[in-house]
């Protein structure tokens, strides 16, 4: 059996950000659901926080609007179990979504933990219809930019697992400055042959100039806890681990 096709309009759909509602009164939910579908945002609505963990959610940008009064389990306490959720599994880390706290009892010592717990924006219960897009707008891009971010780091750690241990060798050196003549005479090998790894290694890393691979180098040294020292003790970055 030939399956149906996915058409552009599937697709762009499938793509586009989702908006989260978790809160325990259906009236609030109905609410913001209304709010949102008037802007052209997809959205997604739930009554308690086990049912939010229990549906699948796509990897598209997103932000969570999260109750801090939930029944059972706060919201505050959801919070810590989402940072914990995204340290053991990393697709919900960097899933990246922005937090933002709405409460009919917001106070000072409640707004500090949030934020300093990753929330982007602390609204307290009425709140404008705009304010509430203005800080769903600012926590979709936010979430946007870090995907985005983590596409480009996880492109970047598929290359440079590609290379061996000689080409991450000379791939130091050359972004720490050297010339194809010091390199060679620092690990050993014919000029050629540093000529040759150079080659390998912009093709390698898909680096357009000495310029772009400086950069990759520092990138990847983020990415990476370990580090061997070369020669006169130009960092390198070790083996993936």
């Amino acid at each position: 059996m030939i399956g149906r096709s996915t058409s552009p309009r599937n697709v762009a759909r499938a793509e586009e950000p989702i908006v989260y509602v978790v809160d325990d009164d259906a009236s609030v939910r109905e609410a913001l659901r209304n709010l949102f579908r008037s802007v052209g945002l997809r959205v997604e609505v739930f009554g308690s926080a086990p049912e939010f963990l229990q549906s699948k959610l796509p990897d598209v940008a997103s932000c969570l609007i999260l109750d801090i009064r939930l029944p059972r389990l706060s919201g505050l306490d959801f919070q810590v179990d989402l940072a914990r959720a995204a340290i053991h599994i990393p697709i919900i880390f960097m899933t990246g979504h922005g937090v933002i706290f709405m409460t009919g009892h917001g106070d000072i010592p409640m707004t500090v933990r949030a934020m300093k717990a990753g929330a982007v924006d602390f609204l307290t219960k009425p709140f404008r219809d705009q304010d509430m897009l203005d800080a769903v707008t600012a926590a979709i891009e936010r979430d946007r930019n870090s995907r985005n971010e983590a596409k480009i780091l996880s492109d970047l750690h598929a290359h440079f697992v590609t290379l061996t241990a000689r080409e991450r060798e000379v791939m130091a050196l050359v972004t720490a400055g050297l010339m194809n003549k010091q390199i060679a005479a620092e690990i050993g090998i014919a000029e050629i042959t540093v000529k040759i790894h150079r080659g390998h290694i912009m093709r390698k890393m898909a680096a357009k100039s000495l310029a772009d691979l400086v950069k990759m180098a520092q990138a990847v040294a983020w990415t990476h806890r370990s580090y061997i020292r070369i020669g006169r003790g130009v960092p390198a970055v070790a083996s993936p681990e």
